[in-house]
């Protein structure tokens, strides 16, 4: 059981690579693979630190909360976007390689939240610019549960 209110932060280390597009509508996604083929269109960020079986117990279990509002930021060359999602019923984040941001309520094992406010293709083209030049991005998460 959860507490009332309660914050959790985790942070993530990963970078870009050449193929990122960010044209997906729905999604975006950072993994731990280290390679992307140009069909990855969702995808962001290679070689991150950690997948969704990684995060705290805590956090998982935050995530799963409907009453959890995540706040993504992403800082890669000096630019950085916020992201807002919120926590689902379902959200389990078991999957060992990946975390996929959803507009949507479809739910999975990479998912890590819906009704996100900003898909890939919405993303500041400045950060993706940077991304496709490879450089590191931080990708901090904070889960409130409200």
């Amino acid at each position: 059981m959860l507490p009332k209110a309660m914050e959790i932060v985790e942070t993530i280390h990963c970078r870009g690579h050449k193929n990122v597009r960010a044209l997906h509508k729905s999604t975006f996604e950072i993994t731990k693979e280290t390679d992307l083929s140009p069909n990855g269109d969702c995808i962001i960020a290679v070689g991150a630190d950690k997948g969704a079986a990684d995060l705290s117990p805590e956090f998982r279990m935050a995530l799963g909360d409907p009453r959890t509002t995540l706040t993504t930021t992403l800082s890669c060359g000096g630019v950085t976007a916020v992201i807002r999602s919120e926590g689902y019923v379902g959200i389990t984040l078991t999957h060992e390689t990946d975390l996929v941001w959803r507009r949507s309520t479809f739910v999975c094992s990479r998912t890590i939240s819906v009704y996100s406010d900003h898909t890939a293709y919405q993303l500041p083209r400045e950060l993706i610019e940077k991304l496709q030049n490879e450089e590191e991005m931080t990708v901090t998460l904070r889960a409130e549960l409200r």
